[in-house]
């Protein structure tokens, strides 16, 4: 895709009045703030886009020395490499020039609940919690239980976990949709196959700011934990229900002893899925546009396969299929199929702006 030459000259100039302006010692507070965070969007941009701008004026300079016959051979060896690396060099700066989803440097709540297949299915949940959790370390990222319902088996009946650091939500936000696992279950005396799944969501993680909460919107309910999903079931009256009115949200939280803890991270998870209902709305003029990209986020949507008799795992909406189902499951092999999915959105973007 070839970026017309008016839009470098727009990027050189816009790139070099930023750097006066950090230069000039005249910003303070909150305009320092936002003239560097433009800067540091900016900067990558500004020298691909330099780049290419050498590239191309390398390569007009060359076809001009075709008319010397003394010049003419180096002449064509230097512009065939230069031909070559260019298209890379343009679809990167594309790339880099690609609207941003606002949400993908924010951390994220992952949600994880057990769907059709009983204890099998609460026993792959907590095998892709537990593979989410190696990617993360892989990743250099955080991850901090918000609430868990654990099953009598093992696994999860549901869990919801914060995942914290640099680009979480760019990477994990294709995971959201039914995950469908086909194994022969520990419980399975005659050795048949079952199908079981699991509903991952992932949601972009706001600031406070993001979202207003008001209090009159919000009923509160206080009771006893109980069941055998906490991790600290007790006799006191700390189990939290928040039900947010004007949405109809509906937030439990019983994991800790505090009532005030509960309450604080039933607020938390509150607040996540207040602003992913706030981005749908926001983006639904783009419904159209967002189905033609990898998935639509659309938690009943069956994304992906993990088949352990074959120990293969396929990701349905790419026709991705890969013969390493332990190395996906233990973490690191995930990234395969992440970086997959993001290479093929943003394919998809590219080739809808040159429509």
């Amino acid at each position: 895709m070839q970026i017309p030459a008016e839009r470098l000259d727009q990027i050189a100039h816009r790139f070099a009045e930023l750097e006066a302006r950090m230069a000039s010692g005249t910003l303070e507070g909150e305009d320092f703030v936002a003239a560097s965070r433009d800067y540091a969007e900016l900067e990558p941009v500004a020298n691909i886009a330099a780049e290419v701008r050498a590239m191309r004026e390398e390569i007009a300079g060359l076809e001009d020395m075709l008319v010397d016959p003394e010049m003419k051979g180096m002449a064509q060896d230097e512009l065939a490499t230069i031909r070559e690396q260019l298209p890379e060099k343009e679809r990167a700066l594309a790339l880099a020039l690609l609207p941003r989803d606002a949400a993908d440097a924010r951390p994220a709540m992952l949600e994880i609940r057990a769907g059709t297949g009983g204890d099998e299915a609460a026993l792959f949940a907590g095998d892709l919690y537990r593979m989410y959790e190696r990617f993360a370390a892989e990743n250099g990222w955080k991850v901090e239980p918000v609430s868990m319902s654990a099953s009598e088996v093992g696994g999860f009946k549901e869990i919801v976990a914060n995942v914290a650091g640099q680009g979480v939500f760019a990477k994990l936000k294709f995971e959201s949709g039914v995950h469908r696992v086909q194994r022969v279950p520990v419980t399975e005396s005659g050795g048949r196959i079952h199908t079981s799944a699991a509903t991952v969501a992932v949601l972009p993680e706001p600031d406070e700011v993001d979202v207003g909460i008001e209090d009159k919107d919000l009923k509160i309910d206080i009771y006893r934990a109980s069941g055998a999903g906490g991790q600290h079931v007790n006799t006191t009256d700390s189990a939290v229900r928040i039900t947010h009115l004007p949405s109809g949200i509906v937030v439990t939280q019983q994991d800790e002893r505090s009532q005030h803890k509960n309450r604080a991270k039933a607020m938390q998870v509150l607040r996540a899925r207040l602003y992913e209902k706030m981005r749908d709305e926001a983006q639904g003029a783009e419904a159209e546009a967002r189905k033609a990209m990898v998935g639509s986020g659309d938690r009943s949507e069956r994304i992906r396969t993990y088949n352990f008799p074959q120990g293969r795992v396929t990701d349905h909406r790419i026709g991705l299929t890969l013969h390493k189902l332990e190395e996906v499951l233990a973490g690191p092999g995930l990234a395969e199929v992440v970086d997959a999915l993001v290479a093929e959105d943003e394919g998809k973007r590219l080739a809808a702006l040159s429509e």
